[in-house]
């Protein structure tokens, strides 16, 4: 009922503010009658307290702009190089203008300054002034009220459906390009213009040929933010003991760039996440990284660090500096150097479904993980046509938790006490050259070394014997064991490309590489018995010492042809694989494989298109899958690699379409993924009640995935509606006791929303989200429901006050079980900032209904579970500001 009565209010205002609009639409023309797509069409009203209206030409030239009633306004026309052409309306009625421009290319300078949006080539500018209220705060509200821009709640930002995936301020990479840290740190007042940049390349004379599927956003600055220290300073106090400080510097001139960004809290407030850590690789250009081929690696400490989304405590320290100089007109240094220590208390409990029995668990773990990282980079270019790199990447870190495990079955309680702890330490050294020879000729060369190293240790103790008749444990009243690994990765890979341009329509690319890769794999397990002495396993059949070697050479063609608004560019990549496996027995084999690939696009216009990529994918496992004794993954598995794997091979397509219209308000995106293992990897998994042996086998058409999202938004008025759905369903083998079944899982859900975007009325989204989940197998069968209602309002009124408040009413519902569930969060925030004060205050509530915990559900190869994740009470918090 609540539902239809929201949707029945936004239907009402729309109505209402019909009856208040007239629309002016009509059609910009050049004098020889052809369509000017992109033209900027601006109402200025005489009166100046009411709001500046403005439109931009669709494909075919077509403009509509949304007036006040009764009011006047001057009509100015303009686009790049031709002269702008201004008229007086007056809003009586709806009216049809069309606009003829002429020529002017004198004043290219002039027009670029006062137009709202400028479409230029692959580039499109955003002049802010023209968006914005000046009561947002950060980067991230700025780009909210750009049209076709959307920030989403992780830091990602999307463009007309396409993710950005390198931020730049003034130019200049923001840290190491990622844009949460961007999004929620730079002022808003700092802002100018924002520079949407697709098919992006950092190395500006292969922008053509190295046919980049990146996008970039580039923040440009006010003028008076450079050359001066700009940012804000905030501390925040609350009840319970919360905390917040927080801090933002920034410093931009011409030849120098200083950022930093700092944080104290306990509100489980994160500003460096998983998604920061996965970016900090390193590594050779992304253009020098498409054979086709794939190198899975142990990555230990990405599973343990800052993994625990919700949590009951949490304390979070981070700092993070970016400088950068610019030596001369060729040579430039950069760097950035990031550390955060995290400590959080998680509490989860579970119902797990295996295929012949129910386990309950409950699980308390204490984190506490700390990494440095740091960056240096050195850019020379002699001249407008070569560039050198030269890149360190390095990598530090500790992570330690404690956990109390708990599980209860039927006659078979189990309670287990885990430490763990990884060191870890990794390295990366890279060299660029990209140099273009002439027109047609251009090449580049790039070598990289890396070393990794990590040591996790578990000291397990336990009540009861663990995987009994698995582990030849000696009779204790406690039982105490330990496990040591060690992971030392190596690798030196050089690639080198030749970029031939036939002529403006034909390209040929041709790659020649190779990736040499040494890894060793340790891993010991031993039992403390009471005296102190020590118990080995080796003889049972434990412990791992594999040296593993993977040499890749590969050569590769690709062929890339434009004709009109098509592009295609087919390609084929040969690989020699070469891998050896020091333990016993001793492995060494040899594999010749073609990767074939295939990439089209249709461009019927710069906001409409389709394209389609496809490519053969090959996989070559982390080497603990080749190991090939007993390894202890957790209390109740005991796993075993197998040397006689092989690379895994993967057939992958994506259908991507776009629609973007200014005009009509629209935004459409939708995308349609599809992967087919035809050899693949996929674990056996031998049961003993709880207890599970599992190795893994390479198998043929083991899994298959489809998956399809649909996005479509529509302005009507000042009402932006929108509707999205999305389905995915997976089938794959898995072998349990020696029979091979058949698992299916299916996902099918939709959204909508209304969200109003008057200029003098409060910001209103309100939405609904439904999604339905099933998961089967020969013995498993469960099925979801989850139903989200949400609210969010921002509302600016007086002078300088902020309302935001965000409502969620979360429903679970699993339908095999009667299991039901709901919780609601209310966050909410009043802020305040004179115009002209360097002060600002704020009170925030978060979690103010005081919710316990939240659900949700998973399913594994052989495992269902419906869990409970315990989250942060309700949190008060008083901060106070200063914009410097």
């Amino acid at each position: 009922m609540k539902k239809h009565l929201y949707f029945l209010f936004i239907c009402f205002l729309s109505i209402c503010l019909k009856a208040q609009t007239v629309n002016l639409k009509g059609v910009v023309k050049d004098s020889l009658q052809n369509y000017l797509a992109y033209a900027n069409v601006i109402a200025k009203p005489k009166d100046s307290s009411k709001a500046l209206k403005f439109s931009i030409t669709d494909d075919i030239g077509y403009y509509k702009l949304e007036l006040l009633k009764n009011n006047l306004y001057t009509i100015s026309v303009s686009y790049l190089g031709f002269k702008t052409e201004s008229f007086q309306f007056v809003a009586h009625e709806n009216s049809q203008k069309n606009i003829v421009l002429s020529v002017a290319p004198n004043q290219l300078q002039e027009v670029v300054i006062e137009l709202p949006v400028i479409y230029k080539e692959d580039t499109i500018t955003f002049n802010t002034d023209h968006f914005i209220t000046g009561d947002e705060r950060k980067l991230k509200n700025v780009l909210n009220k750009l049209p076709g821009v959307e920030v989403q709640k992780n830091g990602d930002v999307t463009v007309q459906g396409k993710k950005i995936t390198k931020l730049l301020v003034e130019g200049r990479t923001f840290f190491d390009g990622g844009t949460k840290m961007a999004v929620d740190n730079i002022p808003a007042d700092a802002i100018d213009k924002v520079q949407v940049i697709d098919n992006y390349s950092e190395i500006a004379f292969l922008k053509n040929v190295s046919s980049s599927n990146e996008m970039a956003m580039n923040i440009m600055l006010k003028k008076d933010k450079k050359e001066f220290v700009f940012g804000d300073v905030e501390v925040g106090k609350g009840a319970n003991d919360f905390y917040r400080m927080h801090s933002n510097l920034f410093y931009y001139s011409p030849k120098t760039t200083a950022n930093f960004i700092g944080n104290l809290n306990n509100t489980g407030e994160k500003t460096f996440s998983v998604k920061d850590y996965m970016n900090f690789k390193g590594g050779v250009s992304a253009i020098l990284n498409d054979n086709g081929s794939i190198y899975n690696e142990s990555d230990i400490e990405l599973s343990q660090f800052l993994e625990t989304q919700d949590v009951v405590e949490s304390s979070n320290k981070f700092g993070a500096l970016n400088i950068y100089r610019t030596i001369n007109n060729k040579l430039t240094i950069s760097g950035f150097g990031i550390f955060s220590h995290v400590k959080n208390k998680s509490i989860e409990e579970s119902l797990n479904q295996y295929p012949t029995f129910t386990e309950a668990t409950e699980n308390i773990r204490n984190n506490r993980n700390q990494i440095a990282l740091g960056n240096f980079r050195v850019e020379y270019a002699p001249s407008t046509h070569e560039q050198w790199y030269f890149k360190t990447s390095v990598k530090r870190g500790d992570n330690f938790y404690n956990e109390i495990f708990k599980s209860f079955i039927v006659d078979n309680d189990l309670s287990i006490e885990t430490n763990f702890k990884n060191p870890f330490f990794f390295v990366n050294q890279t060299f660029e050259l990209h140099k273009k020879l002439s027109r047609q000729h251009s090449f580049s060369l790039a070598l990289s070394t890396e070393f990794n190293n990590k040591k996790p240790t578990f000291i397990w103790e336990t009540n009861k014997q663990l995987l009994k008749g698995l582990i030849p444990f000696t009779e204790t009243a406690n039982y105490l064991f330990n496990q040591f690994n060690e992971i030392t990765n190596a690798n030196f890979s050089t690639v080198f490309k030749h970029y031939w341009v036939i002529n403006n329509t034909n390209h040929i690319y041709t790659t020649v590489g190779n990736k040499f890769n040494k890894v060793i794999y340790k891993t010991e397990e031993n039992q403390v018995l009471d005296d102190g002495t020590t118990v080995d396993f080796s003889e049972a059949g434990f412990g791992n010492n594999l040296n593993y070697q993977l040499n890749d050479l590969y050569l590769g063609i690709q062929y890339k042809r434009k004709l009109g608004i098509f592009e295609i560019k087919p390609g084929l990549f040969l690989h020699n694989y070469n891998w050896n496996l020091v333990q016993l027995p001793v492995v060494s084999k040899h594999k010749l494989i073609v990767l074939p690939e295939f990439f089209s696009k249709i461009e019927f216009s710069n906001s409409n298109k389709l394209q389609f990529n496809y490519q053969l994918k090959s996989f070559f496992s982390d080497a603990s899958k080749f190991a090939n004794r007993y390894y202890l993954s957790s209390y109740n598995t005991v796993f075993k690699g197998n040397e006689h794997l092989e690379n895994e091979l993967m057939h992958s397509a994506r259908l991507y379409y776009s629609r973007f219209s200014l005009y009509k308000g629209l935004m459409l995106f939708s995308i349609l993924n599809y992967t087919k293992k035809v050899k693949g990897i996929q674990n056996t998994v031998q049961f003993e009640g709880v207890n599970q042996f599992i190795t893994p086998i390479i198998i043929n058409n083991p899994e298959e995935r489809y998956s399809f999202n649909l996005n479509v938004t529509k302005k009507i008025k000042d009402i932006k509606y929108g509707i999205s759905t999305n389905a995915a369903t997976s089938k794959f083998l898995q072998n349990i006791n020696t029979v091979t079944v058949t698992n299916q899982s299916n996902s099918i859900g939709y959204k909508v929303l209304a969200k109003t975007l008057f200029d003098k009325f409060p910001t209103v989204e309100f939405g609904f989200e439904q999604n339905f989940g099933s998961y089967i197998s020969s013995d498993l069968n469960s099925r979801f429901v989850t139903n989200r209602p949400y609210l969010n309002i921002d509302y600016d009124f007086l002078e300088g006050f902020i309302f935001s408040f965000e409502f969620e009413n979360y429903r679970y519902e699993n339908t095999m079980l009667n299991q039901k569930n709901k919780y609601q969060i209310l966050n909410s925030t009043l802020s305040y900032r004179n115009e002209n004060s360097v002060w600002s205050f704020k009170f925030e509530a978060k979690n103010l209904f005081n919710a316990n915990f939240k659900q949700f559900n998973s399913f594994s190869t052989y495992i269902i579970s419906d869990s409970k994740t315990y989250i942060l009470p309700r949190i008060l918090l008083f901060t106070i500001g200063y914009n410097l």
